[in-house]
C-alpha cells in the first residue's frame, strides 16, 4: 500500500514538473510549423495567407485586429496575421506582444474603385505620384507611421466642394490607416490620402465608416465612390473592382508573445538633468513653443506632439511618453491631480504671455493695449493676478457687460490647466477666461469663448475664425509672422515633468516641496483605483462618454422604431395567415417561412446593398425597416399562436349574446390571447435589442460601434467589453420592466389578486 502511494506522489510530482514547463518562446516563422494556432480577423484575406505559408495551421476568427493581438498576448493563440503596419501600432502601444522581423508575404495596398470608374481611378494614380513629387508622400509616413507612440495629428487640408461630394468609404478601427481620434473624427493615412484625392477632384470628402468586411458590397452596390483602409489587391479582389496604383508597400507580419527574460528586471530611468532626455520620448503640445523648442534642441529624441493637455498627461502616466513640457505656473494644479508625477526641471526658460490678433485688425490689439494699461493702472491686473496665481481661487467675478457692439469671439483650450482656463460645472474659469470677458465688456461686446484645441488657435485666428486668441499664447518669432500680439501680460516659465518611477531621487527630494508630495515612489495601485484609472481612460478622457451616447442614443431609436413597426407588421401578418383567403394566407406564410429563415445580418445588408442600391437612404432606416420586418413575422406567430389558444365557445358564445364577430374579437379574444402573448413578446423584444448590435455593417455607429472605436483608440480590452455589455444589460432590464407593467396592467387575474391584498392589510 505504501509502495502504491508513492508510486502515485511521484506520478502528480512528474506531472506538475511538466507543467511547469513553459512554451518556448517563438523567435522566427519556423516556429510556427506544426500545426500552430492563428487568429484572424473576420472579412479579411489574412487566413489565405496563414494557409499558404502553413496549410496544417488551425484558424480562429476574431471581429477586429486588436481582438486578435489580445488572444496571442493572453495565449489563446500562437500567432497573430495582419498588415504589418496595423501590427506595429498596436505592439506599440501593449506590452507582451512582439512583430516577428521576417515577414509572411509582401502586400501592397490600394484604393478601390468600381469596374467602369476609371476616371477616379487615374485621379487617385495622379494624386499618388504628385504626393511622391512634392514630398508630401514623405511626410505622411513620418506622421502615420512613427516607430514610437501615437500618429501626429491630421493636418487641416481645406476643399471647396465645387463639383459635389466624393464618398470614401473606410473601416476606422485600423490604426494609423483610419481610426477615430479624440475629436470623434476618422483620420489616418488612408483618410488623408482620400482627402488629397476630393481637393483634386473638386469635391467634399464624406467618410463612410463601416465594417471591414462591407466595404467590397457597400462600392459595387454603389453606396460609396472609392474604399481604403489597408486593403490589399488581389486577384480575386480585382475581379470585382478596379484597384489604383499601389500607394503602400506593406507585408503581411505576424505578432507572437514577447519572449519573458526572466530574472531581469527592467532598470530605472533615473533621470538627473535635461542631458539624459537627449535620446528619450519627449511629449509636448502640438503648435506650442515646447514643440519647436523640443525639435530644435533634442534632435536625436523622439517628440511626440499631442492635440490637448489631458492627451499629454495620459501619454506621461501610461508610460507613452518619458517626460512632457508643461507651463510652470499650472504645475500646481496638475500636480494635485496626477500624484505619480514629478519635476525634472523647474524653470528651463521663461518666455512673455500675449493675446494673438490677425495682423489686419489693428484697432481691435490697439484697444486691447489700452484695456490691459488701464487695468494696471486701476489695480484690477493686480487683483487678478493675487486671486489666480497666488490664491488659487477657481470662481469668476461678476463682470458687468454692455453689450451693444455685436460679439468678442475669444479663442481658448479649455484644459489648458489653472491658473489660466479650466471648465468647472459646464463653465469656463481661469485667469485668461476674466482677461478676456472684462475686455469684452470694455469694448461692449458678448464675450464668446471658442474651445478648440491649441494647434488650432493660429489658423483660426488667421482666417478670422475667431477675433482674438487668450489661451497663455508665448510670443515668438516665428509667430509674429503668422499673428501680431499684444503688449505682454504675463511671463511663464517652461518645466519638464515625467513620473517619479523614472526620477532620480535626488531629483525627486529636491522638488518634492514644488509640487507638495512625497519624493518617494508612489504606492502600488489597488484594483479598484486600476478600475477608476479605467473609466477615466475609457470614458472621460478626449470625452469619449460622447461616443458611447450617441452609440446609445442609435440602439435605442433602432430597437424601439423597429418593435412598433414590427408589432404593427406582426398584426396585419397574422390577419392574413388567418384569413380564409387562399392568396393572402399563403403570402403570410410564405412572408413568415422566408423571414424567420433568413438571418437578420443577410437581411440587414440585402435591403440595404440590393433593394436600396441606388437610393441614397439613412441607413439607421434601414436598420429599422429590416429589423421590424424580421420583428413583424415572430409577432405574428405570437398572435396567431395567442389567438388560436382561445377557446372557440367564447367567440360563439359572445355572438350569441348579441356581439358582432368584430366586437368578439376586441372585446373578448384579443385582450386574452394579448395575456398569453406578452411573455413570449418580452424575450423577442430583448432579443431585437441585442440583435441590433450588427447594425456596424452598414455604417450605423451603435452602443457596440461605439465601445469598438474605444477600444481602438484605447487599446484596453476589458473595461469597454465590460461597459457595453453592463449597458446592454441595463437597457433589457429597463425595457423588460417597463414591458412588465404593461403586461400586469391587462391582467384582471393579478389586478384582482392585488387588489385583494392590500384589502387584507
Amino acid at each position: 500500500m505504501k509502495y502504491c502511494i508513492k508510486v502515485v506522489i511521484l506520478f502528480i510530482a512528474l506531472a506538475l514538473s511538466g507543467c511547469n514547463e513553459k512554451d518556448p518562446a517563438i523567435t522566427d516563422l519556423d516556429m510556427l510549423k506544426g500545426g500552430k494556432t492563428f487568429a484572424v480577423p473576420t472579412g479579411t484575406v489574412a487566413d489565405q495567407f496563414v494557409l499558404k505559408k502553413f496549410p496544417d495551421a488551425k484558424l480562429e476568427y476574431y471581429n477586429s485586429v486588436l481582438d486578435c493581438a489580445i488572444a496571442v498576448k493572453d495565449g489563446k493563440a500562437d500567432g497573430a496575421v495582419y498588415d504589418l503596419p496595423v501590427l506595429k501600432n498596436i505592439v506599440a502601444k501593449n506590452d507582451g506582444i512582439v512583430v516577428l522581423p521576417e515577414l509572411l508575404f509582401n502586400d501592397q495596398y490600394g484604393f478601390a474603385v468600381r469596374l467602369q470608374d476609371t476616371v477616379l481611378k487615374n485621379t487617385i494614380d495622379n494624386v499618388l505620384d504628385t504626393l511622391k513629387v512634392n514630398g508630401t508622400y514623405e511626410d505622411m509616413k513620418l506622421r502615420w507611421f512613427p516607430e514610437k507612440g501615437d500618429p501626429a495629428p491630421m493636418p487641416v487640408i481645406p476643399l471647396d466642394g465645387k463639383n459635389g461630394i466624393l464618398k470614401f468609404g473606410t473601416a476606422a478601427i485600423t490604426e494609423p490607416m483610419a481610426f477615430v481620434d479624440g475629436n470623434k473624427n476618422v483620420v489616418g493615412f488612408d483618410v488623408e490620402f482620400a482627402t488629397y484625392i476630393a481637393r483634386q477632384s473638386g469635391k467634399q470628402l464624406e467618410i463612410v465608416d463601416m465594417e471591414f468586411g462591407a466595404l467590397l458590397p457597400a462600392l459595387i452596390a454603389g453606396k460609396v465612390d472609392m474604399i481604403g483602409a489597408g486593403l490589399s489587391i488581389t486577384d480575386e479582389r480585382a475581379k470585382k473592382v478596379l484597384f489604383s496604383e499601389c500607394y503602400y508597400p506593406s507585408g503581411i507580419a505576424v505578432v507572437v508573445r514577447e519572449k519573458k527574460q526572466e530574472g531581469v528586471r527592467k532598470p530605472s530611468m533615473a533621470l538627473k538633468s535635461i542631458k539624459d532626455i537627449r535620446n528619450k520620448r519627449i511629449g509636448v503640445l502640438l503648435g506650442s513653443i515646447h514643440d519647436a523648442y523640443a525639435i530644435k534642441t533634442f534632435p536625436d529624441a523622439t517628440i511626440l506632439q499631442f492635440q490637448t493637455v489631458s492627451d499629454l498627461l495620459f501619454a506621461i502616466n501610461s508610460g507613452k511618453t518619458d517626460v512632457g513640457f508643461f507651463d510652470q505656473t499650472s504645475l500646481k494644479d496638475i500636480f494635485s491631480k496626477n500624484q505619480e508625477l514629478g519635476i525634472l526641471t523647474e524653470n528651463l526658460f521663461s518666455v512673455p504671455i500675449a493675446a494673438g490678433f490677425n495682423k489686419e485688425d489693428v484697432n481691435l490689439r490697439e484697444q486691447f493695449n489700452k484695456f490691459l494699461k488701464e487695468i494696471r493702472g486701476n489695480g484690477i491686473y493686480k487683483d487678478m493676478c493675487d486671486r489666480w496665481m497666488v490664491k488659487g481661487v477657481m470662481e469668476m467675478p461678476e463682470i458687468k457687460d454692455n453689450a451693444v457692439n455685436g460679439t468678442l469671439r475669444t479663442g481658448v483650450v479649455s484644459d489648458l490647466g489653472m491658473p489660466f482656463t479650466i471648465l468647472k460645472d459646464g463653465h469656463l474659469v481661469g485667469f485668461d477666461i476674466e482677461l478676456a470677458t472684462r475686455f469684452a465688456a470694455y469694448v461692449g461686446k458678448e464675450y464668446v469663448p471658442v474651445d478648440m484645441p491649441f494647434g488650432s488657435l493660429l489658423a483660426a485666428i488667421s482666417t478670422n475664425k475667431i477675433d482674438l486668441i487668450t489661451s497663455s499664447l508665448m510670443i515668438t518669432d516665428e509667430r509674429k509672422k503668422q499673428i501680431d500680439f499684444s503688449d505682454p501680460y504675463y511671463e511663464s516659465g517652461v518645466s519638464i515633468i515625467a513620473k517619479k518611477t523614472n526620477l532620480d531621487p535626488s531629483v525627486l527630494k529636491k522638488y518634492s516641496a514644488a509640487n507638495g508630495t512625497d519624493a518617494g515612489s508612489s504606492v502600488k495601485k489597488s484594483f479598484w483605483t486600476k478600475i477608476s484609472d479605467s473609466f477615466y481612460s475609457n470614458i472621460i478622457l478626449e470625452k469619449r462618454y460622447l461616443h458611447i451616447i450617441d452609440g446609445l442614443r442609435v440602439t435605442l431609436l433602432i430597437t424601439i422604431l423597429a418593435a412598433v413597426l414590427g408589432t404593427m407588421i406582426g398584426g396585419l401578418i397574422c390577419f392574413m395567415r388567418m384569413s380564409r383567403d387562399k392568396i393572402m394566407s399563403g403570402f403570410a406564410k410564405g412572408y413568415i417561412s422566408l423571414l424567420r429563415g433568413t438571418p437578420v445580418l443577410v437581411l440587414l445588408m440585402i435591403i440595404y446593398y440590393i433593394v436600396f442600391a441606388s437610393v441614397n437612404i439613412n441607413p439607421v432606416i434601414v436598420a429599422i425597416l429590416a429589423f421590424g420586418l424580421n420583428f413583424g413575422a415572430y409577432v405574428s406567430e405570437m398572435f396567431r399562436t395567442g389567438i388560436e389558444s382561445i377557446d372557440k365557445g367564447q367567440r360563439e358564445a359572445a355572438i350569441a349574446g348579441g356581439f358582432t364577430k368584430v366586437q368578439a374579437f376586441l372585446h373578448i379574444i384579443l385582450p386574452q390571447a394579448l395575456r398569453r402573448a406578452l411573455p413570449i413578446y418580452k424575450g423577442e423584444f430583448i432579443s431585437l435589442l441585442k440583435m441590433t448590435s450588427i447594425v456596424g455593417y452598414i455604417a450605423v455607429q451603435d452602443l457596440t460601434k461605439a465601445g469598438d472605436i474605444i477600444r481602438s483608440r484605447t487599446f484596453d480590452a476589458f473595461f469597454p467589453l465590460i461597459m457595453i455589455a453592463v449597458l446592454y444589460l441595463l437597457i433589457a432590464w429597463s425595457l423588460t420592466w417597463a414591458l412588465g407593467r404593461i403586461e400586469f396592467s391587462v391582467d384582471p387575474i393579478r389586478k384582482r389578486a392585488k387588489r385583494s391584498r392590500e384589502e387584507t392589510k
